[in-house]
């Protein structure tokens, strides 16, 4: 079967956006209605509950991500009988995981209490806080999750934003109504379990009738399930060291910190993941294009793919530090006062942890859609149990600061190479390596000086709450990108960047007319 990935990455990308836009507006008012109906508190139990559960996951293994790599080439081949096989397997793996999760998770729950320090809001039972998490945790793997494989695997991930809007719509409806008139936060996580059921039930069913030949049946020869098998086992620690990464944090500060600077802490990285969440829709929409590329494409074509690939994220990446840094402390003022900011210097430092990530997060999308796991095997664990020693110890002397430069020095200075390396020792040449730096090196230092000159200009415009925001949201947009642009308009890669963009808009904007020099 052919994959049309500029059409499914342009379709993805499209209702991946609106999805994204809806996810963050509508639980940032819930977020909001929360501290006002509620107290601050209950957003540190939040956090550091679904920072616990994120560990339980560690029991998928990779399961989803391994399940998935195996399906492009027999999609690509159209072998209708082992794409059966594979999700029959898929079903029987997914339903272990959810067992294993509710045991270890029932085994945890009596140390929960040691994860927080100081008091609960009064009336709160953690204990059933938690199995009300576990329980929606354990659901999302037992109801048909099996099924989602094939819209990810065909590159249709818009079915399942699809479903995922109707269903969260009702939840929030719901959950708004509770916490305005009930505010009980037990009913709250209660209607969240009954919303992760029923979108597994209707992602089911959709796909079941988008794909009707395809049916949880058949086996796999021993040796297919056995590549499988390895191809999990090498993702386990890939498991381990983001889940260590991701949790550690919240963890951390609230075991040393206390729930309130936990809520202080997640408002700002609610803000920086909602705009991670924006970029994540460009490598969720084309990672299935990515490997169907890689199969039956060019090994320089693909590299060709990766460098475009990198200038329009360090470009989008760019932009959105600009207005991280501009508009963070005025979006913060306006939204929960000046009580709950933390210093400029914790912004600057979230804004690091931002670049640094998304570059990251590109370079592991090209590993992933390769399914360069074996190689990469130890890398996530080392880079996390690095980042955790850290957090421990910098915790200590800088609090919040240290957890944050904790989680960029290991990604920066562990992580980050030694991906590169296994990057262009198995998919790349090795002698492209050296072109691929001093092309993201110039990169960087470009992003870099942009950012600086436009928080210099944001740090004089003081207007007020409002005025400020307004002002510095418009020259945090303008600036950089007329900056970028001016730097890079007659360079090979932001010409076939435009190319691209285009193609991916269907020809309906013609970037190239507007942006490129005649016969470009």
């Amino acid at each position: 079967m052919k994959i049309e990935r500029t059409k499914n990455a342009t379709r993805n990308i499209i209702f991946g956006g609106m999805l994204k836009v809806y996810q963050i507006a509508v639980p940032f008012l819930m977020r909001t209605a929360m501290i006002y109906f509620m107290g601050v508190q209950y957003l540190g139990l939040n956090s550091l509950f679904t920072s616990v559960l994120q560990v339980l996951n560690l029991a998928e293994l990779g399961v989803g991500s391994a399940m998935v790599y195996s399906m492009y080439k027999p999609i690509a081949e159209d072998d209708k009988e082992k794409i059966c096989a594979l999700m029959r397997l898929y079903r029987l793996y997914y339903r272990i995981i959810g067992l294993v999760i509710g045991v270890l998770g029932l085994f945890l729950l009596p140390f929960i209490p040691n994860l927080i320090k100081g008091n609960v809001p009064d009336g709160i039972n953690v204990y059933i806080l938690y199995l009300l998490n576990l329980a929606s945790t354990v659901v999302s793997y037992w109801l048909f999750a099996y099924k989602n494989c094939l819209l990810e695997a065909h590159q249709r991930v818009d079915i399942s934003s699809k479903v995922v809007l109707l269903t969260n719509t009702a939840q929030y409806l719901v959950q708004f109504a509770v916490l305005y008139f009930a505010r009980n936060y037990y009913l709250y996580l209660l209607v969240a379990l009954l919303t992760q059921a029923t979108t597994n039930i209707v992602t089911a069913a959709v796909a079941t009738k988008i794909f009707p030949d395809y049916k949880a049946r058949g086996r796999l020869d021993s040796m297919e399930v056995k590549n499988i098998n390895q191809k999990i086992k090498d993702l386990f620690t890939t498991k381990i060291g983001g889940v260590i990464v991701d949790s550690a944090d919240t963890i951390v500060i609230s075991a040393f910190l206390g729930l309130t600077i936990l809520a202080i802490y997640q408002n700002y990285f609610y803000i920086l993941n909602s705009v991670r969440g924006f970029i994540s829709i460009i490598f969720v929409a084309c990672t299935a294009g990515i490997g169907n590329s890689i199969i039956v494409e060019s090994k320089n074509k693909n590299y060709n793919d990766f460098k475009r690939f990198t200038f329009l994220i360090v470009w989008i990446s760019g932009v959105c530090v600009c207005c991280l840094m501009g508009l963070y402390q005025p979006f913060m003022k306006i939204w929960v006062g000046e009580d709950m900011q933390l210093e400029f210097s914790a912004v600057i430092c979230f804004c690091i942890y931002f670049f640094i990530s998304e570059i990251n997060q590109l370079l592991n999308t090209y590993k992933d859609a390769a399914g360069i796991w074996h190689t990469d095997r130890f890398r996530p664990l080392v880079t996390a149990l690095t980042n955790l020693a850290m957090n421990l110890f910098m915790v200590q002397f800088w609090g919040i600061y240290g957890v944050l430069l904790s989680t960029v020095l290991s990604t920066l200075c562990v992580g980050m190479p030694w991906l590169l390396h296994n990057l262009f020792t198995k998919l790349f040449d090795r002698s492209q390596l050296k072109d691929y730096l001093e092309h993201l090196l110039f990169y960087v230092l470009i992003s870099v000086l942009v950012c600086a000159i436009n928080g210099l200009i944001c740090s004089y415009i003081n207007l007020g709450k409002w005025g400020t925001f307004f002002i510095r949201g418009v020259i945090c947009v303008i600036f950089p990108n007329v900056i970028f642009y001016a730097i890079y308009r007659n360079s090979k890669d932001f010409q076939e960047a435009v190319y691209f963009v285009e193609r991916m808009a269907k020809g309906k904007i013609p970037l190239r007319k507007l942006f490129l020099k005649k016969g470009k």
